[in-house]
């Protein structure tokens, strides 16, 4: 499954981004550039299934966008499913976050984004271990991603990053016929690549009841790789860049 058939390429763009990288711990700052892992929610966002994933091939840049700050309120509490079920039985009142100027869940943080971005999104679609030919053809699901982002159509709204940074998509057929941004080359350093391992995503996962589930439950684990930019263009897929993964714990 592994072939140049599988690729498919999204054109994605914005207002605003931000792809916020894990060593800022209170401030949030971008990269320069989508991070193999935002391109991956946007294509799950547009369509996924248990039996398929997606392998990020290559990020293009059509156009860089520039950098801006701006002050936002951030909230500092969050609400668990603990919480949220005796409110709903009304056992116990409903408590608010609150998140305006001022409030005591509130906290006021700055934020180094991007804006006015585009993006060519390539990516291979494999199977997972769940998929089963005899119940069909593994091309359905690429023919299921092309209809969608040919007509717009998604699961959810795709994120440039932050979840209030929507990102509007359509289908690509020739990618060679788009410019792409100046922009050389250039040695970003070390980039997050996902917070979920790809061989692992090969495994699997879906819910098939309130106890069981079939696949593999995959653990969040951050991998990082050298990002670099040659002729707008930053190669992502895992059999040519080196993927750090973190060390396993010795007991």
């Amino acid at each position: 499954m592994n072939t140049i058939d599988n690729r498919i390429t999204i054109r994605v763009w914005g207002d605003y981004a931000c792809f916020t990288r894990p060593e800022m711990k209170v401030e949030r700052v971008s990269y320069p550039i989508c991070t193999p892992s935002a391109a991956r929610g946007i294509l799950e966002a547009i369509y996924w299934e248990p039996q398929m994933y997606y392998v990020i091939d290559s990020i293009s840049v059509v156009k860089k966008g520039r950098w801006f700050s701006f002050r936002r309120n951030e909230i500092t509490q969050v609400i668990n499913s603990n919480q949220a079920w005796p409110w709903m039985q009304g056992k116990t009142p409903v408590k608010y976050v609150l998140s305006g100027g001022g409030s005591p869940d509130a906290a006021q943080r700055n934020m180094l984004a991007l804006a006015d971005v585009e993006y060519l999104i390539t990516a291979e679609v494999r199977p997972t271990s769940l998929y089963n030919p005899s119940r069909g053809d593994f091309p359905k699901y690429l023919r299921e991603i092309r209809c969608r982002a040919e007509k717009g159509k998604c699961c959810h709204r795709p994120a440039l990053g932050c979840r209030e940074f929507a990102a509007d998509f359509e289908w690509v057929d020739d990618a060679s016929q788009i410019k792409l941004a100046e922009w050389k080359e250039e040695d970003l350093g070390l980039m997050l690549y996902d917070v979920f391992d790809v061989d692992e995503r090969a495994n699997g996962f879906h819910w098939v009841s309130d106890t069981d589930y079939e696949g593999t439950m995959v653990v969040a684990k951050a991998c990082f790789f050298h990002a670099v930019i040659k002729d707008a263009r930053m190669d992502c897929h895992p059999d040519r860049v080196e993927i750090l993964r973190p060390r396993k714990e010795v007991n």
